[in-house]
């Protein structure tokens, strides 16, 4: 299992992320002492543990009506400034 350091994990992380995904396994470390392995994940690590629900739109949501004008609305939300 090759090594590489905290920094070198910080600064490369996509080409990282890459080489574990081809399969490497790594180890991390930090002033010279191991403190992670990076191994490829198994897809049964992975299943979902909660299914995503369905996204609303905001086409679904009533619409909204007011009885004044807009710069009435803004008038009085700026109050005396």
């Amino acid at each position: 299992m090759e090594t590489i350091s905290q920094r070198e994990m910080r600064n490369d992380s996509g080409e990282v992320i890459r080489r574990v995904e081809r399969g490497e396994s790594l180890t991390v470390t930090r002033r010279g002492v191991p403190v992670a392995r990076l191994v490829p994940a198994e897809h049964d690590d992975l299943r979902c543990e909660r299914p995503a629900r369905r996204q609303m739109r905001f086409s679904d949501l009533p619409r909204v009506t007011i009885d004044q004008p807009s710069t009435a609305v803004l008038d009085d939300l700026r109050g005396d400034r």
